[in-house]
């Protein structure tokens, strides 16, 4: 019979040989993430932007350009433009396509030009084009076959000048909150001074609390341009020097008897 202290290096080396066994059978062996072979789904969404419309030679074929998901693999399909409404005095186009790009692990995470083309029941006329209930095209003023995008004042902004409609484009074209309002305004059709407050503090109709209609003021200065009035220098200052150190030629005549604003 074996000796104890005979057995006891066996029974080592065979206890070392079985963990060797262990690492060696885990080495290669890799687990899988949770959610692994999940497909991705595919959902319908609608562009990020509509970039432009084009007439077709047939008049009746509109190619609406847009901005799709894009990436190393395929990202878009089923993209298409259809009718909404029946045609009266607008066209109005929807955009639709379907993509996984809602999963950042698509890869769809880039952006590339597509068009889609639908065609009218009867030629576009005159009519003007909103597309996705936001975007608007016209024919009047554009070079065919493209349609002209339309701004914010619609496709016939008011002309730049000294007048209410211009007025209201200068301030849309100025770094002020939404609920804006005119207090005074000066112009000789080339240059413009607007007066304008802003609400401030606390929403409370109907207090009388002084806080709850505390306005904040600012005093714009503007030139105009082909594209309307737009904003060069503002102040709380009374008088022509903030202006005119950023404008020499600002006439002195829409400034000099500037009173400072109260803030």
């Amino acid at each position: 019979m074996r000796s104890d202290r005979t057995r006891r290096p066996a029974m080592a080396v065979a206890l070392l040989g079985a963990v060797a066994m262990l690492l060696l059978g885990a080495c290669g062996t890799q687990r899988a993430a949770p959610g692994a072979g999940t497909p991705i789904a595919w959902t319908t969404m609608q562009p990020a932007s509509v970039t432009g419309v084009r007439l077709g030679e047939d008049d009746r074929t509109l190619l609406v350009d847009t901005s799709v998901p894009s990436g190393a693999a395929a990202c878009v399909r089923d993209l298409k433009a259809v009718l909404t409404d029946p045609m009266t005095d607008l066209v109005r186009v929807q955009i639709t396509f379907v993509s996984p790009s809602g999963d950042r692990s698509s890869g769809c995470t880039k952006e590339s030009g597509a068009t889609a083309k639908v065609k009218l029941p009867e030629p576009l006329g005159d009519r003007d084009v909103v597309v996705d209930n936001y975007t608007r095209f016209t024919s009047d003023g554009a070079e065919a076959p493209a349609l002209r995008l339309c701004g914010e004042l619609g496709c016939t902004p008011p002309a730049t000048g000294c007048t209410t409609g211009s007025y209201e484009q200068a301030v849309k074209a100025t770094d002020v909150p939404t609920h804006t309002s005119r207090d005074a305004e000066r112009c000789d059709g080339k240059w413009l001074v607007l007066d304008l407050s802003s609400r401030m503090g606390p929403a409370c109709a109907g207090d009388t609390d002084p806080a709850c209609s505390s306005r904040l003021g600012d005093r714009w200065f503007y030139r105009a341009e082909k594209s309307g009035w737009k904003p060069i220098a503002r102040t709380t200052a009374g008088g022509c020097g903030d202006v005119q150190r950023v404008e020499p030629a600002f006439p002195s005549a829409l400034c000099a008897t500037l009173e400072p604003l109260s803030r």
